[in-house]
């Protein structure tokens, strides 16, 4: 990577970006990043928090959906909840990945969370992952008293195509009338596969996900249906014409993103249909910049950014 190209990088990541090695995912090395990941533990829980996996049935009634669930301990009651869906350009992750923000959010927020081990493309396309999201919806809803949950305090997020897919949720369940919820909580989301026809994104600050790993991400999940000139409702977020009376949303992004100019226009979308949104830019931060370096100033802010908005849109 030459210097001009860290150049524009922001100068609390530089020396972050030099390390991270550049990987295009592929059907060759899937299985050995999946491999990787799953050996990755997760972080110590602290002791006011309690993390515990249950299972539950998919819409199918055959697959089953592991759900982890974070709070603080002792007797929960009226607890605002936040569905968390990992991101993983809908091909790899999984929940432990992100335990870190999740204990941070419940820590700080006194909020539940629900994530959801989604089933993952290309073997499980859409909407698998999606209806997966849907029944861990649904499950808070039915199980609000056993576990404490205000059911008219129910957020959704996520990042990258945990983002996407909490676009998506949204728009299932505005439709649907089942659940409500209140706000969406959108980090860098993966949301539209015509960014990834796009031949003159420059990804080379972006070596996290790049175009060729975005455009083997959407074919996994869409397949045939990936770049055609219509596509399935509810599998690609930002293609929903009438985004009228969705919840309020917050989404975060970097000016270096290969998703920067997609999560751009969805949020001005968003706006224009009367939605409150509230848009975080990071000026010089490529994709998944806040998972490098938890003590950076840059990540503390964006941090900071996204607890401000679930106070305000989900605790009240």
């Amino acid at each position: 990577m030459t210097e001009n190209k860290v150049s524009k990088t922001h100068p609390d990541l530089q020396d972050a970006l030099k390390k991270i090695p550049a990987i295009n995912y592929n059907k060759m090395n899937l299985w050995l990043i999946r491999l990787g990941i799953a050996l990755i533990p997760g972080p110590k829980a602290p002791a006011e928090v309690s993390i515990e996996n249950i299972f539950i049935a998919g819409k199918d009634e055959k697959s089953k959906i592991r759900l982890r669930i974070y709070h603080l301990k002792g007797n929960q009651t009226n607890t605002p909840v936040l569905l968390w869906i990992h991101g993983g350009g809908y091909i790899i992750g999984k929940p432990e990945m992100e335990d870190t923000i999740c204990i941070q959010f419940v820590r700080e927020l006194g909020i539940s969370i629900v994530s959801v081990d989604y089933r993952l493309a290309p073997k499980h396309a859409f909407p698998a992952g999606l209806e997966d999201c849907y029944s861990a919806l649904i499950w808070i809803k039915q199980n609000s008293e056993s576990f404490g949950f205000d059911t008219t305090r129910i957020a959704i997020g996520g990042t990258s195509a945990g983002g996407g897919l909490a676009a998506s949720l949204a728009q299932l369940a505005h439709d649907r009338k089942e659940v409500t919820p209140v706000f969406q909580l959108l980090t860098y989301p993966m949301l539209d596969d015509r960014t990834a026809l796009h031949r003159d994104i420059d990804d080379s600050n972006s070596p996290a996900w790049s175009q060729k790993s975005n455009r083997f991400g959407w074919e996994s999940y869409l397949g045939e249906h990936y770049g055609a000139d219509e596509n399935l409702a509810y599998s690609v977020p930002a293609r929903r014409e009438d985004l009228t009376g969705l919840p309020p949303a917050w989404i975060g992004v970097g000016t270096l993103d290969v998703f920067y100019e997609e999560d751009m226009m969805y949020a001005q979308r968003l706006k224009e249909a009367g939605i409150e949104c509230d848009l975080n830019v990071v000026e010089g931060a490529f994709h998944g910049f806040d998972v490098i370096d938890q003590h950076l100033s840059i990540v503390q802010e964006f941090r900071k950014s996204q607890i401000d908005a679930l106070k305000k849109y989900l605790i009240g």
